[in-house]
């Protein structure tokens, strides 16, 4: 786990002007192509394909895709494995956390119902099995969660934002608890992952956000920009929901991430930009990962198909 005692000054990346605009003109047409070939892969395909089949063609797609954007994931900790019920909760930094932690395990996300309705992306992510939530409404509510527990009950795995929005990477929001009720129904673990992008220097990434006032163009923008982006994906705990409210789940696994990322606790009074942890270090050397970053495999005990806003 982090030393919450090792703290680093959290900086923007250095954004790589240099990168040539032919080169990200590039990386977009690959970027686009790779999703309209994702479309015709659930179109076509996924009709005829197992639940198994269909999971592991989600991982590969994640995988193909993150190299075109000079991405590297570095596990940390223990991923699932086993068909077990489980429900994994992550904080939301980018809308890039989808591919990541499909990378390295493939779920079906819960996100808001607006997503259905975009272009491309909205179908792409309607094939891949999302579940799609209208918040506010509460028979639509009773229905997700009803899905949700099938979902978990047949052995997939399912994973949720529970902060309900994006941050910048410098805090986490508190857990809305109801989103937790599904494990309850179901029975099953919940998986806590913290996800975070530094730069080289370990700092945490903040033009890899999506989060504030800062467009979707813009972030994508940003990050064709840049010549490397690191993310790390930290599993750091597996909570026991038998006897536990959901606020009591909401609570201890907003607390576990936090913890992971050296961050302050929800509900607590934060320090300033300045002040926080661009990266604090783990002490666990990464486990497997995709696109291992051997410079960056053992971090100093000094010093993871939808994707948008939710």
């Amino acid at each position: 786990m982090p030393d919450s005692h090792s703290r680093q000054r959290p900086r923007k990346a250095a954004r790589d002007r240099s990168t040539p605009r032919h080169i990200r003109l590039y990386r977009l047409a690959r970027v686009l192509l790779h999703l309209l070939y994702g479309c015709f892969y659930v179109g076509a395909l996924f009709p005829f394909f197992s639940s198994s089949r269909r999971f592991r063609s989600i991982k590969r797609w994640s995988q193909q895709i993150l190299p075109m954007l000079r991405l590297k994931v570095v596990v940390h900790g223990t991923r699932p494995s086993g068909h077990i019920p489980t429900l994994i909760v992550s904080n939301h930094v980018s809308w890039l956390d989808i591919w990541v932690v499909n990378s390295v395990v493939p779920v079906r996300f819960v996100a808001k119902s607006d997503i259905r309705r975009w272009p491309v992306v909205g179908f792409l992510v309607s094939g891949a099995g999302t579940i799609f939530i209208e918040r506010g409404k509460r028979h639509d509510t009773m229905r997700t969660n009803r899905t949700i527990v099938q979902a978990l009950s047949s052995g997939e795995y399912v994973a949720v934002f529970p902060e309900g929005t994006t941050t910048d990477g410098t805090e986490i929001k508190p857990f809305h608890a109801s989103l937790f009720q599904p494990a309850l129904g179901a029975g099953a673990r919940v998986v806590v992952a913290a996800l975070r992008y530094v730069d080289h220097d370990g700092n945490l990434d903040l033009d890899a956000s999506y989060a504030g006032d800062r467009s979707l163009l813009a972030s994508v923008r940003l990050v064709l920009a840049r010549r490397h982006l690191r993310a790390e994906l930290i599993f750091a705990a597996v909570v026991d929901v038998r006897g536990k409210t959901r606020r009591d789940i909401a609570r201890e696994t907003e607390r576990a991430i936090a913890d992971a990322l050296g961050l302050p606790h929800p509900g607590r009074r934060t320090e300033t930009t300045r002040d926080l942890p661009a990266a604090a270090p783990t002490t666990s050397a990464p486990t497997d990962t995709p696109y291992p970053d051997r410079s960056h495999s053992a971090p100093a005990p000094a010093p993871a198909l939808t994707s948008a806003r939710r």
